[in-house]
């Protein structure tokens, strides 16, 4: 197997609904700092898709749910995309503007297919690179959860976060509010003399009410309006 990143340390993997469940893994930025990710496994018919994918410290936490089949790259999260590939010969799926530059051989948009029946794709059309959030339908639930990478994150702890990683996020206003849209991923992602808002209004169309993002927690009711308080407040 080619030279690829190491296992992480990272928390147990946690059912979010029905045949949906979330990993909280870490990834070292540099020496001294060490955040939190999350990926997001989804299965349908026996198949899983992974989304952020986070590479496990024991591949059967995966195996055990189904067979690994799709890889899908919403943000900058995939330092892990091509393990899965190789290990599984799991098709990598990208934003449609970023396929041949992200080594993905799918393209994902809001007008193609989707590893997941009834996965709905949102693609920003305002940021300087492309960038996707999905909506899973949950069980039982009249609105979906709304998964993203950078865009939105809610920070209800700092686990596995190293101690200048708990002073950078807090500083920085991760924990701010619930349903914070990244800080420097809008600083990074906003393009000069542009405003992301229309992106985020379009986002707030959608039929979700619990989001997770690719850092933090999951927050599983009032996402919607949490999010639509942090768009009014920053735009």
């Amino acid at each position: 197997m080619a030279d690829h990143p190491p296992a992480m340390p990272h928390e147990p993997l946690r059912p979010l609904t029905p045949d949906v469940w979330w990993l909280r893994g870490s990834v070292r930025m540099f020496p001294t700092m060490t955040i939190n990710r999350v990926m997001v496994v989804v299965r349908h018919a026996g198949e899983l898709t992974l989304i952020n994918a986070v590479r496990p410290e024991d591949p059967k936490i995966l195996e055990e749910l189904g067979e690994v089949k799709h890889v899908v790259k919403i943000g900058t999260h995939g330092m892990d995309d091509a393990w899965f590939a190789e290990r599984y010969g799991a098709t990598r799926w990208a934003a449609e503007g970023a396929v041949g530059a992200e080594g993905a051989d799918a393209a994902l948009g809001p007008d193609t297919d989707a590893p997941v029946p009834g996965m709905r794709c949102f693609a920003f059309e305002e940021t300087r690179d492309p960038e996707l959030a999905l909506v899973l339908d949950r069980e039982g639930a009249e609105d979906g959860l709304l998964v993203t990478c950078d865009a939105v994150q809610s920070w209800q702890d700092t686990a596995l976060c190293s101690l200048p990683a708990k002073v950078a996020t807090y500083a920085m206003g991760f924990n701010a509010r619930p349903a914070q849209i990244g800080p420097p991923w809008r600083k990074r992602m906003t393009p000069d003399g542009g405003s992301l808002e229309r992106d985020f209004r379009r986002l707030l169309e959608l039929p979700f009410d619990a989001v997770i993002g690719g850092h933090g927690n999951p927050l599983m009711s009032g996402a919607k309006e949490a999010l639509r308080a942090t768009v009014d407040a920053t735009f």
